[in-house]
This record gives C-alpha cells, sequence and structure tokens, in this order.
C-alpha cells in the first residue's frame, strides 16, 4: 500500500500567529486590618506608624486595632496620626480582606476569620496544629508566611533581618545564663586578661550563625563554627574578613568540640521543611555541667535532639546538668527593632499588591512571592506540612496556572 506524501500547494501563505500579551489589572485600593496579638508574649507589629502613612498617601486604608502597637511602644496616637482608623473592637479588624499579623493564626483568632480573607504572618512550623488548619482551609483562608517572603534576588528580606536579630542576641543571652546567679557555670563570656578565653560552638553559617560569630569574636571568646556546606563556611570567612576555625559536620569531631565548650549555639537551618538534627542527645549528656546550648533552629523543630520549647517567661529547661535555651520568637524581645525591619518589607510589599490588583495578580507575575505561600484559597501549598499534619497537599503552580 503505497503513501501519499503532503504536498504543498504554491497558492498557500503562511503568517505569524498574533502575540497574547498579559494585561495586568488596573491598581486597586487595600483594606489591611492589623490586630493586636494574642499570642503569648508577642509584642512585635506587623507595620509600623510611618508605613501605614506610606500606604495611606498611596490610597489605601489601614484598620489598627487598639493597643496593636503597644509592645512596640507604638500608641494608638502615632496611627491616628499616620492616617489609620482605630478600632476598639477585634471583630471590626478582622472584618478587614487583608490581616496583617507578627504571630501565626491561633485558635482564638478563627471565629473572627472570614471567607475568602488573606492573612500575611509568620509560621511557626513546630507549633503548626492541624485542627487550625483545617479550619483555615474550610475558610478557604490564602496564608503567605513571612519568613518565607523571597525578593527579586531570591534573598529572604524578613528571615534575614530576625536572623541578625538572633544572632546579636544569642551572645548577650548566653552571658546572662553563664553567670551563677542563672545557674551557670560562672564564666564570664569572652574572659579576660590571663584567663583562657570562653569557648564557643557555632552550628551553621547562614546570617543568624555569622552575627553570632562576629559578636563572640567582639567579645573575645575562642570559636568554632561547624555547618554541612562548605560554601557557606567560605562566605563566612570572606564576610568576617578574619580566619576562624571551620569544620564540616562530622559527628566525631563536633562530638569532640562540644564537650568542652561553654556556649553552644544551633542555627543550622534547611531551606524547606524541618531542620536537621545534628546533635544526638549522647553528645548533650558529655558536655560540661553548667554549659549552655541555645538552639535558635527551635521555631523549625531544632537542631539539638534534647531542645524543648519555652517562652520568654520560662525560657530554659535543664538536662543532663546543661542549659536549653528555646525561645522561638527571640526577635519579640526586640520588638521595636524587629517591626521596624519587618515594615520595611511589607510596606513595600502592600503597596505592590494594590498597584497590580491584588495578591492573585502580584504571585502571577512575580513567581518568587510564591514560596510565601502555604494556603491558596484553602489549597494547602505546602508539601512539609502536609506532610507532619496528613493534609492533602496541592501544588501551588497548578493551582495559578489554571485560574480563569
Amino acid at each position: 500500500m503505497s503513501v501519499t506524501k503532503p504536498q504543498i500547494h504554491p497558492s498557500f501563505s503562511y503568517e505569524t500567529q498574533e502575540e497574547v500579551l498579559d494585561i495586568p489589572h488596573s491598581a486597586k485600593p487595600l483594606l489591611i486590618g492589623i490586630p493586636k496579638e494574642t499570642a503569648f508574649q508577642e509584642n512585635r507589629v506587623g507595620l509600623i506608624p510611618d508605613a501605614v502613612g506610606v500606604l495611606v498617601a498611596n490610597g489605601h486604608r489601614v484598620l489598627v486595632e487598639s493597643g496593636a502597637g503597644k509592645g512596640s511602644r507604638y500608641t494608638d496616637k502615632d496611627y491616628a496620626d499616620a492616617g489609620a482608623e482605630i478600632a476598639f473592637e477585634k471583630a471590626a479588624v478582622y472584618q478587614c480582606p487583608i490581616l496583617i499579623k507578627t504571630a501565626p493564626p491561633v485558635e482564638s483568632d478563627l471565629p473572627f476569620l472570614q471567607m475568602h480573607q488573606t492573612i500575611i504572618s509568620p509560621l511557626h512550623l513546630s507549633a503548626i496544629k492541624q485542627e487550625v488548619l483545617v479550619q483555615l482551609m474550610a475558610k478557604k483562608i490564602t496564608a503567605l508566611s513571612i519568613e518565607n517572603i523571597k525578593d527579586e534576588n531570591q534573598n529572604y528580606p524578613i528571615l534575614r533581618s530576625m536572623s541578625e536579630i538572633v544572632g546579636s542576641a544569642v551572645m548577650l543571652i548566653a552571658g546572662q545564663y553563664l553567670s551563677n546567679f542563672n545557674q551557670g557555670k560562672g564564666v564570664l563570656l569572652g574572659g579576660i586578661s590571663g584567663v583562657p578565653p570562653t569557648k564557643v560552638v557555632v552550628i551553621g553559617a547562614d546570617v543568624t550563625g555569622e552575627f553570632a560569630v562576629r559578636n563572640a569574636l567582639a567579645l573575645g571568646a575562642s570559636v568554632k563554627v561547624f555547618d554541612n556546606n562548605v560554601s557557606r563556611l567560605q562566605r563566612l570567612q570572606n564576610n568576617l574578613g578574619q580566619r576562624v576555625w571551620t569544620s564540616v559536620i562530622e559527628p566525631n569531631i563536633l562530638a569532640k568540640q562540644l564537650k568542652t565548650c561553654e556556649v553552644a549555639v544551633g542555627a543550622l537551618r534547611s531551606e524547606i521543611g524541618r531542620a536537621p538534627i545534628v546533635v544526638t542527645e549522647e553528645m548533650v549528656m558529655n558536655m560540661r555541667p553548667g554549659s549552655i546550648i541555645i538552639d535558635v533552629a527551635v521555631d523549625r523543630g531544632g537542631c539539638f535532639e534534647t531542645t524543648e520549647l519555652t517562652n520568654h517567661e520560662n525560657p530554659i529547661v535543664i538536662k543532663h546538668d546543661v542549659i536549653h535555651y528555646g525561645v522561638p520568637n527571640i526577635p519579640s524581645g526586640f520588638a521595636r527593632t524587629a517591626s521596624q525591619a519587618i515594615s520595611n518589607v511589607l510596606m513595600h510589599l502592600m503597596v505592590e499588591i494594590g498597584d497590580q490588583g491584588g495578591l492573585e495578580e502580584i504571585i502571577w507575575h512575580h513567581v518568587h512571592l510564591r514560596e510565601g505561600i502555604y494556603l491558596y484559597k484553602g489549597a494547602l501549598t505546602d508539601f512539609y506540612i502536609s506532610q507532619k499534619c496528613n493534609l492533602k497537599y496541592t501544588d501551588l503552580n497548578l493551582l495559578i496556572a489554571s485560574r480563569a
């Protein structure tokens, strides 16, 4: 059987197909609510008065619950002078389509939340509860975690700012708990002339680790840094401008250094999901009595096996005669500085959202922002959370691509 080949007639003509352009939506005013946080010891606020003034000048409305800025030493008058509307009832603030919080949604928030609302807040993976997520999903909530917001340069600006605060605070905390009056070993962090310097081990060479190392060196401590990424160790050396003792995370070497140190800082994080556990309980048992562990990765589960979640009121637990500090929201202890840093990023994001016609539009055009979305119109889009809470996972990119 012969096959007839297709023929092209000379009268055929070909034209290029018209290009279909993605026309952006027009700008629209936003109504943003800032509730007063009820979470234990949360003192930060998502937008400071100066940022509110910028948003109001751009045509947006900001509704602030009375007392929302108190923990950061901002008064209702400061917000009113900036153009915010002050609400004396929580329910009024929760009517806003967009909520900006500095603590994750909790059970007490659920009765006030509206259908199809957008929540911009932190996401504490170690404390997340399945029942809260289920109710957020039922209300078709879209949730953006501020620590996972990416900028155009693929950096995490809020996470970096909070990491800088934590890294700077770590050595202040360590110095406090090494004192005899806080059940510590009774050594001065850094040491003095004629006395060997305090030994500090920092696990993790990212931003938090770098700032912890900077402060420890400035106090005169002997510092040793571990990380599972050689590039991060190289970058740390370059940023410090001096040589420091560094090593990849090899269990025997790490255990040996922990055995003789006074301060151990856990600042190792994974890009997604839980922080890796690199220090076992056996390693902790061999540490010196009165030494201190500060696990700043506790909000992602911690990288010490013996870490427990604590708070600013009861910040420590003692295991195997070693002090464990496991407060997840260290920046809340420096609330005004932290609020200014958060507000710098969220103010710009809110202006962009308004200019581009809403959050859905901005994540369509700015792919880097998608990593921060963990709920999208009620669908859970974070794989790690879905595994932890045994809930259905949906790929965010598919949801966005399927929009009408």
